[in-house]
């Protein structure tokens, strides 16, 4: 793909583990939008909530695997169906991609290993091995990997050093807080100058409320590489892992995370126009929705292009 892609205004796709269960996916244990991919009766949702982005604008769809993560399949007792649930993610988004006949691109989500919105201080071979594993199966079916939500600096080069060694490019997305930092304490320019890999595309603010988007948006001006958001719609501002390596139970029917994190019923799609318009007068390229962004808040921002 070309390198430049991200050079002028492109709109990414909302989200996904939200909308599913909004549309009646049942999601067990840690498993939330992963659900989707292992059972069949839900494949036809993610088909047409990545058709319903793409209609609404999307010049990206991601692929349903932040969920396919194999530490989330061991600790609900599926790890056999590793390979299916990915492969199924990605087949199922280039099922979307030609039934629209539109000329998007696919984006591989590949999240952190271990728990969201915290760091893994694991040895780096561990991560890598599970990085790896997992972005192996993706990696065919993708224009370029998505790194999502990712804690640390350390997180972000080991996966970028394993899609580059699969020939892919990379959006880095990393989960800011509202201290601006990432959760390993380093800040934006810190990981850009010590890690910046020559197959990035551009790095955002990932799964972050518009307030910090607000907030990060002067340094992430500076680092001389495209940029933006994929801003989430809870109501709080630094959500933190519900069920954790330590605590998730087997075979329980996962909570809503918007009981834990609340959501934002009166940020409309314009509200988040209007949010998005500022971003980009400051020069941001890359923007879409994260958790309980909705295909319409997609199709109102496609209409800055």
């Amino acid at each position: 793909m070309n390198k430049d892609f991200f050079n002028q205004l492109r709109i990414l796709d909302g989200g996904m583990g939200q909308e599913l269960l909004a549309k009646g996916l049942v999601s067990m244990g840690t498993l939330w939008s992963a659900s989707a991919n292992l059972e069949k009766k839900f494949h036809n949702l993610v088909l047409e909530l990545h058709l319903s982005y793409i209609n609404s604008g999307a010049d990206v769809i991601i692929t349903n695997t932040f969920s396919a993560r194999r530490i989330r399949l061991i600790q609900n007792k599926v790890n056999e169906h590793f390979k299916y649930i990915n492969e199924q993610a990605c087949l199922l988004a280039i099922k979307a991609k030609n039934q629209s006949k539109k000329n998007i691109l696919i984006a591989g989500s590949l999240p952190s290993q271990r728990d969201t919105y915290v760091e893994d201080k694991r040895k780096s071979n561990e991560i890598e091995k599970d990085f790896l594993d997992q972005a192996s199966i993706i990696s065919p079916y993708i224009d370029f990997f998505y790194l999502d939500v990712l804690s640390s600096g350390k997180e972000i080069d080991i996966a970028s050093n394993v899609a580059t060694k699969l020939n892919k490019p990379i959006l880095v997305g990393a989960h800011i807080k509202k201290n601006c930092l990432l959760a390993s304490g380093e800040t934006i320019t810190e990981v850009v100058e010590k890690y910046r890999n020559e197959n990035w595309l551009g790095l955002i603010g990932a799964c972050i409320s518009p307030e910090i988007v607000e907030k990060s948006i002067d340094e992430l001006r500076e680092i001389n590489l495209p940029f933006g958001f994929k801003a989430n719609l809870w109501k709080i501002d630094e959500p933190g892992p519900q069920q954790t390596f330590n605590t998730a139970k087997f075979n329980e029917v996962g909570t809503n995370p918007n009981i834990a994190f609340g959501k934002r019923d009166k940020y409309t799609a314009k509200l988040f126009y209007e949010f998005s318009e500022k971003i980009i007068k400051k020069g941001a390229t890359i923007i879409g929705g994260c958790c309980e962004t909705k295909p319409e808040h997609i199709r109102e921002i496609s209409k800055l292009k």
